[in-house]
C-alpha cells in the first residue's frame, strides 16, 4: 500500500505541473483572436483546486467508502495516470492550435480525426477522466462526487463558450462535425 501512496503523490505532483506549464506555455499569442475566453480559464483555476481540496478533505472527515476492496485505489491511480497520459497526447496532436484560453488561430482549422472523430473535446474529457481516478482513488462517495461535478460544471460552461466561438468562426462546418460527434463520451455524451 505504501507503494500506491507514493504513485499516487507522484501522480497527482504531475498532474499539477502538467497543467501549470501548459498554462504557462500554451498561452493564446499576439495575432489571436484572444477575447473569447469569458473567464472560462480562470474559472477552471478556482473550480479545479477547489474539487481537489475538497474531495481530499471530505475524505477525511466523512466514512461513505465506494468500495471495501483495495483495488480501487489502483483503479483511481490508473484513471489518474490514463487522463494525465491521453490529455498530454490530445494537446501534442493538435499541435499550435491548442491553447488554455479560448482562442481562434490566424489559420485554424477543425480537428476531426483520431479522439476528435468521436469527440469533441477529448483534452476536456481526459482531464475530467483524471477528476474521476482522484474521487475513486479516495474511495469515498462524496469526494467522487466533488472530484468529478465541480470540474465537469467549470468544463460545461467552458464548452459552451469554446463552441459557440467555433460556430461563430467556422459557421456550417463546425455545426455538421458538432451533429456527428459527441461532447465528452464516444456514442454517449
Amino acid at each position: 500500500m505504501k507503494i500506491l501512496q507514493i504513485l499516487f503523490a507522484v501522480s497527482m505532483g504531475v498532474w499539477f505541473l502538467s497543467e501549470i506549464l501548459y498554462k504557462n506555455i500554451l498561452k493564446s499569442g499576439d495575432n489571436d483572436k484572444k477575447d473569447k475566453d469569458r473567464s472560462t480559464l480562470n474559472i477552471l483555476w478556482l473550480a479545479i483546486p477547489l474539487s481537489i481540496a475538497s474531495s481530499v478533505s471530505v475524505s477525511y472527515l466523512t466514512k461513505l467508502p465506494i468500495s471495501d476492496e483495495d483495488r480501487i485505489y489502483y483503479i483511481g491511480v490508473a484513471l489518474v495516470w490514463v487522463g494525465i497520459i491521453l490529455r498530454f497526447i490530445i494537446i501534442r496532436s493538435l499541435g499550435k492550435y491548442f491553447t488554455v484560453d479560448v482562442t481562434i488561430r490566424e489559420d485554424h482549422k477543425i480537428k476531426k480525426e483520431g479522439f476528435y472523430k468521436y469527440i469533441r473535446h477529448p483534452s476536456y474529457a481526459f482531464s475530467l477522466l483524471t477528476s474521476l481516478g482522484l474521487g475513486l482513488y479516495l474511495n469515498n462517495w462524496f469526494s467522487l462526487i466533488l472530484a468529478f461535478l465541480i470540474p465537469f460544471i467549470a468544463f460545461s460552461y467552458r464548452i459552451t463558450v469554446e463552441e459557440r466561438t467555433l460556430i461563430e468562426q467556422f459557421g456550417k462546418e463546425y455545426l455538421e462535425y458538432r451533429r456527428k460527434t459527441k461532447k465528452l463520451i464516444p456514442f454517449i455524451y
